[in-house]
């Protein structure tokens, strides 16, 4: 059974910066790539960035050039450098890999403070 679980979030003050990471019990390598989303308080969970098998990244605009995704295939893990942080980035993070099958972790929460 695939399990993910992320660690890392916490209380930081606006542009501070925060290292969320996800520990995968399988070998990240079969997937076709690997993400982080986050939910925001009585609004939908959304896109914050992936990374694919070979490395390249993508953003919501949102995050681009103050957060940065990485994938560790020896490790099995996936990491999100987040700087310069906002209020509005306060959220639970989740970890997602895709392969067949979509798989989540329970989430980690991040919130940022004024």
């Amino acid at each position: 059974q695939v399990q993910l679980v992320e660690s890392g979030g916490g209380l930081v003050q606006a542009g501070g910066s925060l290292r969320l990471s996800c520990a995968v019990s399988v070998s990240i390598f079969s997937f076709n790539a690997m993400g982080w989303y986050r939910q925001a308080p009585g609004k939908q969970r959304e896109l914050v960035a992936t990374v694919t098998r070979g490395g390249s990244p993508n953003y919501a605009d949102s995050v681009k050039g103050r957060f940065t995704i990485s994938r560790d295939n020896a490790k099995n893990t996936v990491s999100l450098q987040m700087n310069s942080l906002k209020p509005d980035d306060t959220a639970v993070y989740y970890c997602n890999c895709k392969g067949v099958m979509d798989y989540w972790g329970k989430g980690t929460l991040v919130t940022v403070s004024s």
